[in-house]
């Protein structure tokens, strides 16, 4: 019969009680499997975390910390947490992990509250040059509660430009210098935003939800001996559940936790937590970095691809698992391309670039990534397939069935969730 589907723990049971649930997780799977996913901020668990995260663990309230809960019944759920931290303290080789933190963006709210007052002065990078809405974005509460200073790219290198972060820092003294981005293609120097934060009194927070797991892994310098506090998300290149985290110096260890719970948070989601540290275990494996490894490569070759197909990559390339391209050569709007592509069976997402003329429901670019397709075993040869094909996606909207059959095509060889996944 070949490999069948893998549907998640318990998935025959969920089909008999609620039939009509059971079909959009069925539907979802059909989704995934149909299509080339190249989100950058998206990955395939492993069936173990899966198993994890549908655990009685679940039914635990465990406000507090282990063996300091405000619940009885913990001690088992204890165990799954300290686990977790001590695998995250050891794959990142930090000195304190905070796991309970239930996204990225409560991680970034918890570190703030551990290093900020309402009012007070911090700098990041602008959301219209790669940032995140929680670095300040008038949107957010990060842009609310704070006085927020932006610093950006080049507009003739598309790079961090250093020398601004500086005089920023220098002009307004903030408290708190915030290094990390979710549409910057290229490496961060940490080394240098430390030298920044040293000369201005002030702390370093990097905000590594994104190359967490090539971090992890050894493929990208990591932040982790630079930075005072590092946030990361446990879903994207880690390749885990759906979840954030929080690493720091063990100076920060009490005041970081007391942020996290009681004050952001009451009580944390424990089978997230397991899976956690399900997904950490698995991220110390020596198969992981080899993971790693390829989702880079793969991200080179279709960054190439889309640029000899006229599609610019921004800063010239990649050196990480995304790659932002801008469309304004072939004049189609961001929004435009990602319908286009979703036609042809390719999810990906519009994004700003730079300086870019478009609103941001609009915009002139895309961002696509190579977390997925790695996790479905696809190496270079097939990115600069899949590069070809968003190619004509884009440029040929009336070719999307033919598109959409090699995309079939392709993924008859590397389908997700397959029995013997």
């Amino acid at each position: 019969m070949g490999a069948q589907p893998y549907y998640g723990p318990d998935f025959d049971l969920l089909r008999r009680q609620d039939p009509e649930l059971a079909q959009v997780l069925l539907d979802e799977l059909e989704r995934l499997r149909g299509g080339l996913q190249l989100i950058a901020s998206e990955n395939f668990t492993s069936p173990a975390v899966l198993a994890a995260l549908g655990s009685t663990l679940t039914n635990k309230y465990a406000e507090g910390y282990p063996g300091r809960r405000y619940y009885g019944g913990c001690e088992v759920v204890d165990r799954a947490e300290r686990i977790a931290t001590e695998r995250a303290r050891r794959l990142f080789g930090a000195d304190h992990a905070n796991v309970q933190p239930h996204s990225g963006a409560s991680a970034n709210l918890a570190a703030y509250a551990a290093l900020l007052q309402p009012g007070d002065t911090m700098l990041a990078m602008a959301l219209s040059h790669g940032g995140h809405l929680t670095h300040g974005s008038k949107v957010n509460f990060s842009g609310r509660w704070f006085d927020v200073v932006s610093y950006g790219v080049r507009r003739d290198t598309e790079l961090v430009d250093y020398d601004e972060v500086r005089d920023l820092a220098l002009r307004h003294q903030p408290k708190v210098i915030v290094c990390g981005a979710t549409s910057y293609p290229r490496l961060l120097d940490y080394a240098v935003f430390r030298g920044i934060a040293d000369e201005v009194g002030a702390w370093l927070m990097a905000d590594i939800a994104h190359p967490a797991g090539l971090m992890a892994a050894g493929v990208v310098p990591s932040a982790v001996p630079y930075a005072d506090v590092v946030t990361f998300t446990t879903h994207k290149t880690l390749r885990g559940p759906r979840g954030g985290g929080i690493l720091c110096t063990e100076e920060l260890a009490a005041r970081v936790d007391r942020a996290v719970f009681p004050f952001v948070q009451g009580g944390p989601l424990m089978h997230a937590v397991a899976a956690k540290a399900v997904a950490f275990g698995e991220a110390l494996r020596p198969e992981f970095a080899a993971y790693a490894r390829r989702v880079v490569a793969n991200a080179r070759a279709l960054c190439d691809a889309l640029a000899a197909a006229d599609m610019r990559p921004v800063s010239g390339g990649t050196d990480t698992h995304l790659a932002l391209i801008d469309l304004r050569g072939l004049g189609v709007s961001g929004a435009e391309a990602e319908r286009r592509c979703a036609a042809a069976g390719i999810t990906l997402n519009r994004n700003a670039i730079p300086y870019d003329p478009e609103p941001p429901a609009v915009t002139s670019g895309l961002r696509v990534g190579t977390p997925c397709v790695t996790t479905q075993g696809m190496g270079p040869e097939e990115l600069k397939e899949v590069g070809t094909l968003v190619a004509e996606a884009v440029r040929n909207p009336g070719g999307a069935g033919d598109v959409r059959e090699r995309v079939t095509a392709l993924l008859t060889i590397h389908r997700p969730y397959l029995s013997e996944y």
